[in-house]
């Protein structure tokens, strides 16, 4: 998985692997869903991240089982 953030365009980019893209949907305006062929979530773009993601203030915790 890979979180990005591109500050110049206030876009955040999550990652969960490495599939190559099949098809985008838009969730919204400011949202789009990338799916590979078998429909698995590849990729989540969030437009307008600062004020719709709380972007800068990310925090990551691992639970243990």
């Amino acid at each position: 998985m890979k979180i990005r953030y591109f500050q110049d365009t206030d876009t955040l980019l999550i990652e969960f692997g490495e599939a190559p893209i099949a098809q985008t949907r838009d969730l919204d305006e400011n949202t789009l869903l990338e799916l590979d062929a078998q429909g698995n979530v590849c990729a989540i773009t969030i437009e307008h991240a600062s004020t719709r993601a709380g972007i800068p203030q990310f925090s990551y915790e691992q639970v243990a089982a």
